[in-house]
């Protein structure tokens, strides 16, 4: 005999938005028939389902709000290039103790050392246990904040760089700014 969940059920589902519960609660319900699982162990394997889900789309939208300009991971650096780099240091950051303790992490060199690799993998490996994120161009930022400036909207662009857990800025010293630039940086610096 097929049992189904009634309509009603289904719309409660809809409601309180469970979609994994939605769409294995029979076939779950039918592994443990035949695995012999009581009523617990089968409400634990949808609300994992439905929690395991729900994390997923939670680190989706986070790295989607990040505008990462592509997605690197510190397993793809090489760490064969450059020649002196304090690998063991480099690794302790990916534990992500700088985040709640509001630290910076700054990584400084000549061009194509892999400093934008390793910001990218940092605030992607931030996104992957929940903080918020944004990575952001210096020379975008100081552009943005300058107009912004000039409408009269300086206070709300500043809280978009303010209101991640993390702030990845890129380029920065790339190209010169100017004085009214450095300053708008520095007070996003700053108040983070």
């Amino acid at each position: 005999m097929k049992t189904t969940a009634s309509t009603p059920l289904l719309d409660q589902m809809d409601y309180l938005k469970l979609p994994f519960i939605k769409a294995h609660h029979s076939e779950l319900a039918r592994e443990a028939g035949r695995q012999s699982w009581d009523h617990q162990e089968y409400l634990r394997h949808l609300v994992d389902g439905e929690f395991g889900q729900r994390q997923q789309r939670c680190i989706e939208r986070r790295i989607k709000a990040a505008r990462f300009p592509v997605i690197k991971t510190l397993e793809q650096f090489q760490w064969s290039w450059p020649k002196k780099i304090n690998r063991i240091q480099v690794q302790n950051l990916f534990r992500l103790e700088f985040i709640p303790q509001k630290g910076n992490v700054i990584f400084l060199g000549t061009v194509g050392i892999g400093k934008t690799h390793l910001a990218t993998a940092l605030g992607y490996a931030a996104c992957l246990e929940g903080y918020s994120v944004l990575f952001a161009d210096a020379i975008a930022v100081v552009n943005d904040l300058t107009a912004a400036q000039k409408i009269g909207s300086l206070k709300r662009a500043i809280k978009k760089y303010l209101r991640p857990q993390t702030l990845c800025l890129d380029e920065v010293g790339y190209l010169a700014i100017d004085q009214g630039g450095a300053d708008l940086l520095f007070q996003v610096i700053s108040q983070r």
